[in-house]
């Protein structure tokens, strides 16, 4: 007997979503987005939403609406976003002060400001990222009501 099925004794095991993925107005991109970078609840521009600096509510103190709405490691992306925009902000600064100090480019400074910058910018950046990162998934997914609890 061998070891090995038939393509038909194998099942299809797609994941399907409970809703189909959409894509947001150039409006309503702007709206959620900027609602993340204030600090607000991407979904409905109010709040609470944080609890301090580094931690979430675990949910919206407005609308209800769930901080993290997948599964445990759901902040993946926002861990992508915070790395990608620290970095841009590093790579901005340091061309920038390449471009207007040049040729005489203060090295020392550079030496001590750079690693410093580039601890601080995650840390700067961690809530905004956060919130982005819902405003993006808010997008794509839509909120249902059934996510939504007042309590």
């Amino acid at each position: 007997m061998s070891s090995q099925g038939t393509p038909s004794d194998f099942v299809d095991e797609r994941v399907e979503s409970s809703r189909p993925l959409g894509v947001p107005a150039a409006g309503r991109a702007v709206r959620v987005i900027s609602r993340a970078l204030t600090l607000r609840c991407p979904n409905c521009g109010r709040g609470p939403v944080m609890r301090h600096w580094f931690r979430m509510r675990e949910r919206c103190g407005h609308c209800g609406l769930r901080i993290e709405r997948g599964e445990e490691d759901y902040f993946i992306g926002s861990m992508m976003f915070n790395l990608v925009l620290a970095e841009g902000v590093f790579v901005v600064l340091f061309i920038g002060t390449l471009f207007v100090t040049w040729p005489d480019v203060p090295w020392d400074t550079v030496e001590w400001v750079a690693p410093l910058l580039a601890l601080l910018a995650p840390l700067l950046f961690f809530p905004f990222s956060k919130l982005v990162w819902l405003g993006f998934d808010i997008m794509l997914r839509p909120v249902t009501e059934d996510e939504l609890d007042e309590g």
